[in-house]
């Protein structure tokens, strides 16, 4: 018996659609190649070798004090160049459609008028910010990085992720160190040209097109849990890292003091925790007292624009096909999980008789934080989901439970099926999408877990 025919026959079946692995636990065409290779190599050994990898290269996540090393399974994720394909041109129309939402919601806001989304959806909506409409240049996701899932009848999306999806300085280190450690399968498709696109999408983003714009990544330094990939993505892109701290404004323009003269910024790549430009009330936050002045004169660009946030809500997330049909007069490519906006009323009296078998999530919460996996949780976990729900239903949406696809995980030295995501990452330069030739697939370390954020421990 082959090593290959060893991992078939002793692979648990999970119940979820695997990505590698038939129900009757044979390889799927795409992973037939790379799991064959699995016969000379010592399972274990090639973890081991992966992670040690990462950290000479310095691979870590989590702020300062807390910080370790980025885990990434040795077993590499397959998607083939169809199924690649289908899903590029499901993301290009997905954030094409987004990008037409956030320049009407900032304008004549159409989609609300034509009763398509209900107006209300923006009372209270954090993550509107009006101020944005008097900005000299539009708001613009310039990077979006869904997250996607599947089950057997396909790919879905889960979020859109406009705010400032992070990953693809770990993407890139996660395929170096894994495709070393394996001689057979197929190649991934080179992904370095993935920077280059970055790049001349951040520079041109520059005020009135100027040739030699000066592009900053704003961090919050050290503290930042993802600090390596803002000094990664510098070093690459030929850009600095500032913080806060060390920006001013002087004479209308945005300036750096890290050097002894001030040097002037066009561009500002927030990797911040600071998402918003207002706070409740419209009041500015210390950020945009500092920020406003550059962005209503037009001579800032921020990247991701101040107010996508709002098409990162969750409730704006259960009309996206919708905002698709109204937008491009187009149906989906890419399907959500069916979606209730608790907000709307019928809307919310359909969820509250099934939310043991719904997935229930605040708007605004990110990485997975206090959503309620009803068909996992307690009675009482559900009775305190559904007295949330009735005293402020406008905070939450409700999802059909989907059952993630698993794929061949290492655990010690034998293959567990653990579930999984995919973020890819799409640019928006010049009014055009292109999705870019990488993308990070997060898995749950514990089995059975449905989530898999890294902020929730995910790998």
């Amino acid at each position: 018996m082959t090593a290959a025919q060893a991992a078939s026959a002793s692979y648990p079946v999970s119940g979820f659609f695997d990505e590698a692995f038939s129900p009757q636990t044979e390889l799927r065409p795409a992973y037939r190649e790379l799991l064959e290779g699995l016969d000379p190599l010592d399972l274990a050994r090639v973890q081991g070798q992966v992670q040690t990898r990462l950290r000479e290269d310095g691979v870590e996540f989590g702020p300062e004090g807390m910080r370790s090393a980025f885990v990434v399974d040795a077993v590499p994720r397959i998607i083939t160049a169809e199924e690649w394909r289908l899903l590029a041109a499901g993301l290009s129309q997905r954030v094409r459609a987004l990008q037409l939402f956030l320049a009407d919601i900032y304008s004549r806001q159409e989609i609300l008028a034509s009763g398509v989304m209900r107006r209300s959806i923006l009372d209270g909506a954090p993550h509107y910010e009006p101020v944005a409409a008097g900005f000299g240049t539009p708001v613009v996701a310039d990077l979006a990085g869904p997250d996607l899932v599947r089950d057997a009848s396909g790919f879905r999306v889960l979020e859109d992720n406009l705010r400032f999806p992070s990953g693809p300085t770990f993407a890139l280190a996660a395929r170096r160190a894994v495709a070393e450690q394996w001689p057979a399968g197929p190649r991934p498709v080179p992904a370095e040209g993935a920077f280059d696109l970055l790049g001349e999408m951040l520079r041109g983003r520059a005020p009135d097109g100027r040739a030699d714009a000066a592009v900053a990544i704003l961090s919050e330094g050290p503290d930042s849990a993802a600090w390596f990939e803002h000094q990664s993505l510098a070093s690459r892109l030929g850009i600095e890292v500032v913080t806060a701290e060390q920006l001013e404004v002087s004479r209308g323009e945005l300036v750096t003091r890290t050097d002894l003269e001030p040097r002037r910024i066009d561009v500002l790549y927030n990797r911040s925790n600071t998402d918003r430009i207002t706070r409740s009330g419209n009041d500015l936050t210390p950020l945009g007292e500092l920020l406003i002045e550059p962005l209503r004169s037009g001579k800032l660009v921020c990247v991701n624009s101040f107010g996508t946030g709002i098409a990162d809500d969750k409730a704006v997330h259960c009309y996206t096909g919708a905002m698709i049909r109204f937008y491009l007069g187009e149906e989906p490519l890419l399907d959500t999980p069916d979606s209730l906006d608790l907000g709307d009323p019928e809307q919310a009296d359909q969820a509250m008789g099934q939310l043991d078998r719904l997935v229930i999530k605040p708007r605004w919460a990110l990485g997975g934080q206090d959503i309620v996996i009803g068909p996992k949780a307690s009675a009482k976990e559900l009775e305190r989901a559904r007295q949330a729900v009735r005293s402020n239903p406008g905070r939450y949406v409700a999802q059909e439970m989907i059952g993630l696809s698993t794929h061949p995980t290492l655990i010690g030295d034998r293959l567990e099926p653990r579930h999984i995501d995919l973020r890819p990452y799409v640019i928006t330069s010049e009014g055009e999408q292109t999705v870019l030739p990488l993308a990070l697939t997060r898995f749950a370390r514990a089995a059975g877990n449905l989530v898999v954020s890294s902020t929730q421990g995910g790998g």
